[in-house]
């Protein structure tokens, strides 16, 4: 096992030299990469910096405690650590920097994020899980202040189910649960709802998490007393400090400049969280941040003078290069030499990745330049062919946006040249797309054979005399085949565990399999979600319930600006695979109404959303999802657990496909598109409309991301000619969504003989009560209205105007 070197008893001072000296190196190297880092950006070489000076001595305590296994979910400072770790080179910086394609040369998002933004990869090329429990691990980084909080929780929670639940295969993931959730923030973000919520999850659920505020007083240019009560985190959050009665938090405190002290501290906390599954709150105070920001303005515009003067005397490199003098580490001499290699490798190491990273788009540079010579020679635009040509040639350091618009422009003018020097030109248009649209377009879902849309379907089978039992009881036995089946599953959330959810789903489960598989939560949506991205990532199978779909408002950010895009953003390189469970449509009440899906589809692409209309098709997508490797969201009807269905004979076996729609009633004269409830109230429509001879077709959508991937709507579109999107969301919600995905890309557009029409709820959220939800949403008589609308149109003469 790795051990964490006690710089005061168990090394000589030669060795102790050695280590602080290449402790120091790593410190140097990672600031002079900020200082460069910078002037590339200024110079235009980049489009933004952000970086992690000031920072780099307290990173440099953390990561000798930082074990492997361990991960990280932190900032977008914390370079140093990385680079501590070995895990982040001098080239690998600037290629972040640079937006680098190449996941070879940009590990950390295959230039998908702005530098900054750290991550190990998790899997292998074909998506296999590789030994996390052998490698050092960082949790891809976000944006969003205090977006990384929540799936720390869930990092951390791992080690306490591995090491409390029997039965779990561990081997690639833990080691008895020893390992440790580390995260990283600024003080200023502790202002963020995300951080009060996170830590208090944590003290509730006594994980294996260390969180270091890294404290420089300043959020950009609004300093401490404008952010935090007390001007002082550690000091509020006091009361969660633990004691012999309470459990809590420990919470230490150390400056940012005090090297010694710094590793005794981290050290130290390693050692609670690891051994003693406490939480520990490190405040590293009188941080500095020597550039400011970010590259987008100068500190010198909000600090004053004296504040200046301070940082530059209380940089955490300075203090260091001064303690080592002082101390007789290193002779000033030295520490000048050491400091003028590092220069010249950043340098070096900054040229080798602009080189590597401009030599491909100068390739196609010349390229497109002999392929411009060529059609000029053909054509009567040849001046302005030659003048773009030496145009592009003319660009110091072109982009791939510089040569791929050059081409087209000249594309555009030779619209009437039929040479085949013209072709070819168009084929090398065409062809550098299909190898560069995606570098930035791939793996917004699973591209390998654990796609869950390769899960083959499973349809229920049924006895002769299958009884009709409530719909709940479906839900609940599939979910006990589940469990039982799968012990890395578990499922948390607000009354889930003791009384088996509000609707008693999970009814009796949580005495079969234990409170940590079957899980009470706080009232605290954003950290649910947190605990299973954090879960998933290292090999769980969560399932997170927030009780009703407007909840999921509360967790929206984390779900879309992390665990819809963390496959993205690593280029496939980590997954977490989280299925969110919740309920909803028809509810009723400002509160609670229901179905707010145009908004949520539009913000999680790279989750599959699931609408099954009974808890037999919802029990189908749990046991589909749990063959596959991707998150989903299944939106459950609410007004469906006490509905009779037919009870199947192969509960937890049937699967229902994802992205497939139903046709579940035949027609010849409109198709009705529609999920969820709302089907019951087409569906009776249909009955009334069928006294007056219209036939219509019925089509569940069931799968909403992704949209009939078979594109079995338009063939309905083929017989009947006439199309209706009934959905009880707002107006140009997800039945905009469904009638674009009809028309534009099934082109469906071409087989209508009327206008489509849309039938949604009124625009205001419903009213409450019966009357509240009659004349908010589409009723049964709204339905059928519309539907004879239609045909009124089509034949004034056998369906009169009805009012």
């Amino acid at each position: 096992m790795q051990t964490i070197p006690d710089l005061k008893n168990d090394m000589s001072f030669e060795d102790f030299k050695t280590e602080v000296l290449n402790d120091y190196k790593i410190a140097v190297t990672s600031r002079e990469c900020s200082l460069l880092g910078r002037r590339e950006v200024l110079t235009g070489k980049a489009k933004f910096g952000i970086f992690g000076d000031g920072k780099e001595v307290p990173q440099l305590a953390m990561a000798k405690a930082f074990f492997k296994g361990d991960f990280r979910s932190g900032y977008y400072r914390d370079q140093t650590f990385m680079m501590a770790l070995g895990e982040l080179t001098v080239e690998q910086f600037f290629a972040g920097l640079y937006a680098n394609t190449d996941l070879a040369l940009e590990p950390m998002s295959a230039g998908r994020q702005m530098g900054g933004h750290f991550t190990t990869h998790s899997l292998d090329e074909l998506g296999n899980w590789k030994d996390l429990t052998t490698q050092y691990n960082s949790s891809a980084d976000i944006s969003p202040t205090a977006g990384q909080m929540p799936r720390l929780l869930g990092l951390a929670q791992a080690s306490k189910i591995y090491r409390q639940v029997d039965g779990i295969e561990n081997s690639n993931f833990s080691i008895n649960g020893n390992e440790v959730a580390w995260g990283t923030i600024g003080n200023a973000s502790t202002s963020e709802g995300l951080f009060f919520e996170t830590i208090n999850a944590a003290g509730v659920l006594q994980v294996p998490m260390v969180i270091s505020v890294w404290d420089d007083e300043y959020g950009i240019s609004v300093h401490a007393k404008h952010q935090t009560t007390k001007q002082n985190i550690s000091e509020i959050l006091s009361g969660f400090q633990r004691t012999n009665e309470d459990n809590g938090y420990e919470i230490l405190r150390v400056k940012g400049w005090d090297y010694a002290n710094l590793v005794e501290t981290y050290q130290e906390a390693a050692a609670i969280a690891r051994e003693e599954h406490v939480p520990v709150l490190i405040h590293v105070l009188e941080l500095t941040q020597p550039q400011g920001h970010s590259t987008s303005g100068s500190h010198e515009r909000y600090k004053t003078k004296t504040r200046l003067n301070w940082e530059s005397k209380h940089d955490c490199n300075a203090k260091m290069r001064s303690w080592m003098i002082e101390s007789g580490i290193a002779t000033n001499e030295a520490l000048i030499e050491i400091e003028r290699s590092i220069k010249r490798e950043v340098r070096d190491g900054k040229k080798r990745a602009w080189d590597t990273f401009l030599t491909p788009i100068v390739k196609r540079r010349q390229e497109l330049a002999s392929l411009l010579s060529n059609l000029a020679a053909t054509s009567t635009n040849a001046d302005y062919i030659i003048k773009l040509k030496n145009y592009v040639l003319a660009i110091e350091e072109p982009s791939m946006k510089d040569v791929l618009s050059t081409a087209r422009r000249v594309l555009h003018h030779s619209i009437s040249n039929s040479s085949i020097e013209k072709q070819n030109l168009a084929n090398w248009i065409n062809e550098c797309f299909k190898e560069t649209q995606p570098k930035f377009s791939s793996h917004l879902y699973s591209e390998t054979d654990k796609s869950a849309l390769y899960v083959e379907p499973v349809n229920p089978t049924y006895d002769v005399d299958a009884q009709s039992v409530d719909g709940r009881i479906i839900i609940r036995d599939n979910f006990d085949f589940i469990f039982n089946k799968y012990p890395e599953t578990l499922i948390f959330g607000e009354d889930t565990g003791y009384i088996g959810d509000v609707n008693q789903g999970l009814e009796g489960l949580q005495e079969k399999y234990g409170e940590l598989r079957i899980a009470d939560s706080g009232i605290r949506e954003a950290t649910i979600i947190g605990q299973g991205i954090g879960m998933a990532m290292r090999g769980l199978r969560p399932i997170a319930e927030i009780q009703y779909l407007d909840y999921l408002m509360y967790a929206l950010q984390i779900i879309s600006d992390d665990l819809a895009t963390l496959h993205y953003r690593t280029r496939g390189r980590q997954k977490a695979p989280l299925i969110i469970r919740t309920r909803g449509h028809r509810l009723e009440g400002i509160w609670h109404s229901g179905s707010q899906l145009g908004g949520i589809l539009n913000l999680v692409r790279g989750i599959h959303v699931l609408v099954p209309r009974n808890m037999t098709k919802a029990a189908g997508f749990y046991n589909t999802l749990l063959q596959g490797d991707e998150p989903a969201l299944i939106v459950e009807c609410l007004n469906g657990y006490r509905l009779k269905e037919k009870l199947p004979n192969n509960i937890g076996e049937f699967k229902t496909p994802i992205g497939v729609v139903e046709t579940i009633k035949q027609g010849t004269d409109i198709t009705l598109v529609s999920y969820g409830s709302t089907l019951r109230i087409v569906e009776q429509a249909a009955k009334e409309l069928q006294l007056v001879d219209i036939d219509v077709e019925i089509i569940d959508v069931q799968s909403l991301l992704p949209f009939d991937i078979n594109h079995d709507i338009v063939k309905s579109l083929a017989k009947t000619n006439r199309v209706m999107i009934i959905d009880e969301d707002v107006p140009g919600g997800a039945s905009a969504y469904i009638l674009n995905e009809i028309l534009n890309t099934q082109n469906g557009y071409q087989y209508l003989d009327s206008k489509p029409k849309t039938l949604t709820a009124k625009a205001h959220r419903p009213a409450y009560g019966t009357d509240g939800d009659y004349f908010s949403k589409p009723s049964i008589e709204d339905v059928f209205e519309a539907v004879y609308e239609v045909m009124h149109e089509l034949s004034p003469t056998n369906f009169p105007k009805l009012r």
